[in-house]
């Protein structure tokens, strides 16, 4: 009996180790699929800016890839950000000498439609100024710190991505960069 006994341990044993090593398996499995799919849409230098519908102060629906076909700048911010109520101007003062000639998406960072209208009105805004509930583009993007900017190309190609507080100087380099004002 004692040897019958440790045959269905062993066998027990070996049973459980076998539902641990598909659990493991599947966990592997499930984590490249979604890492895979997550790397994909997520935003790469020389790579496609990945696509999104958010709501624009204006009430209309605003999707990434129908405003493609000139230069964009994909600017994610907050009315509280220091740094994004420095650069605003400067955004803001391209977009009125270059008019027409880009884009400007302005992703806020999941506050209220009254404070981003407030500040909006306050800066004297005229481009797209977007809201993001829920900040899923945000996440999207892998937004890490405000303010973050991409700049696209007219075929939706992220070619500058710029981390922190932009000088007049690098906004009008890699505006210049994609093509604008020449």
């Amino acid at each position: 009996m004692e040897k019958d006994s440790r045959g269905r341990a062993w066998s027990f044993l070996g049973s459980g180790v076998l539902i641990w090593l598909g659990i493991i398996a599947m966990a592997v499995m499930v984590g490249e699929f979604v890492g895979s799919s997550a790397h994909a849409a997520s935003p790469e230098l020389n790579g496609r800016a990945p696509d999104f519908v958010l709501e624009s102060l204006a009430g209309t629906q605003v999707r990434l890839s129908e405003r493609l076909g000139k230069p964009m700048i994909l600017n994610f911010w907050a009315t509280w950000c220091a740094p994004c109520v420095l650069e605003m101007p400067a955004i803001q003062k391209y977009y009125e000498k270059y008019s027409g000639q880009f884009t400007v998406l302005a992703v806020n960072a999941d506050e209220t439609r009254f404070e981003v209208q407030t500040f909006a009105d306050d800066m004297g805004l005229t481009f797209d100024v977007l809201l993001d509930p829920g900040a899923k583009t945000q996440s999207l993007y892998r937004i890490g710190g405000y303010p973050t900017s991409f700049f696209v190309d007219a075929d939706g190609v992220i070619r500058v991505q710029h981390i922190g507080l932009m000088t007049e100087d690098q906004l009008a380099g890699y505006l210049a960069s994609l093509g604008v004002g020449k």
